[in-house]
């Protein structure tokens, strides 16, 4: 190699350890190698926090060293903004908001992808070929150590009520969980659950009835978890949950045996992708083996590929939970989610029924 060619690489490898280090965990860069060619951009905006998006990332650039890719991480809710003010400044849009990315792709803002790998993609996790879901995440709740020992094991939503209604005092102020109001993943949890079980109701009184905490992430249940301030979590994220109970000993993530809910992070290309061809290569390689491989070994995303087998794949954890997971349905029932005045009744009904008991008027026998 030449001196210059030298001089070119040291450049390259500073800028992309300047671009990890100083993306104050919002952006990654990765620069195009400055001897694999010209540059082809690529622009993701995305709601997947950086630990599990690097993976994802590195493997994608090392595949594909001519890249030059940008990676922007956003709340769900600013993700779908800026895509609406600006439906031109990303190639590839990844967000765990099934609703509003429905939405956008029905609306006609996504491209098709017909390549070889989104023919082949399992037609409960697409739709038409414009809209992938490429994790399988389930909803668990987290159980503290403390919780364990004094009531014994939780493994059901019925466990949960159970143990709700008998000690309605002793859990006081220590379960959590989201607050539908502040929280779209709380919001479309509650109105799948809703739908789905004909006890959800009684669930959610209970759960007014000891003063669960409400809060708007995942992130603030689990570090209430670890400091041992709530005994129970209700309805986190999964793929959150696994990584942080793994590092505490004093925490156990719990996948209901009765049904478990299974939210799925879509992606598309939109329809004014400034870099179409490179937003292509992505997608082909999100939805691919190789792109899925490192989904199952080096997140905790859980991956769909059919072809994959084992710890994170969705055949892995079908194997062991059966009709128990119940995937949101990708299709146009997610368009309800929106509707302002189904979203207005269904949150007057919730708070209503988190009223319905109180630790003074005493929760039902």
């Amino acid at each position: 190699m030449t001196a210059n060619a030298l001089l070119r690489l040291s450049a390259w490898l500073i800028l992309t350890a300047w671009s990890l280090a100083a993306s104050a965990d919002e952006t990654l860069h990765f620069a195009a190698e400055p001897d694999a060619g010209s540059p082809r951009p690529l622009v993701i905006h995305a709601a997947l926090d950086l630990p599990q998006a690097r993976p994802l990332l590195e493997a994608f650039h090392r595949r594909h060293p001519r890249v030059d890719l940008t990676y922007r991480n956003l709340s769900t809710l600013a993700l779908h903004e800026r895509f609406l003010e600006t439906p031109d400044a990303a190639d590839v849009v990844l967000s765990s908001a099934m609703p509003w990315q429905y939405r956008l792709a029905n609306d006609g803002h996504a491209q098709p992808l017909t390549s070889e790998a989104a023919r082949a993609w399992p037609a409960w996790a697409r739709w038409r070929h414009e809209l992938f879901a490429f994790t399988f995440e389930p909803i668990v709740m987290v159980v503290h150590r403390d919780f364990t020992e004094r009531f014994g094991e939780l493994t059901s939503h019925g466990d949960l009520l159970e143990h709700l209604i008998a000690q309605p005092r002793a859990l006081a102020g220590r379960v959590v969980t989201y607050d539908p109001v502040r929280s779209g993943a709380g919001y479309t949890y509650a109105i799948e659950e809703s739908r789905l079980s004909p006890r959800y109701w009684d669930l959610i009184a209970a759960l007014g009835g000891v003063e669960a905490q409400l809060v708007g992430t995942t992130g603030e249940m689990l570090e209430g978890l670890k400091t041992g301030r709530y005994l129970v979590g209700y309805n986190l994220l999964g793929s959150y949950a696994r990584d942080e109970v793994a590092g505490h000993p004093d925490l156990t993530l719990v996948v209901p045996e009765d049904y478990a809910l299974v939210t799925q992070r879509l992606a598309f290309i939109p329809r004014q992708a400034p870099h179409p061809e490179t937003a292509r290569l992505f997608l082909d390689y999100l939805i691919g083996e190789a792109g899925q491989r490192v989904i199952a070994e080096q997140t905790s995303l859980g991956a769909v590929h059919p072809a994959l087998e084992g710890p994170g794949t969705a055949r892995a954890l079908r194997a062991r939970l059966g009709d128990a997971l119940r995937p949101i349905r990708l299709g146009p029932g997610l368009l309800a989610t929106l509707d302002d005045l189904k979203r207005e009744a269904l949150l007057a009904r919730w708070t209503r029924e988190y009223r319905r008991w109180s630790l003074e008027s005493g929760a039902p026998p």
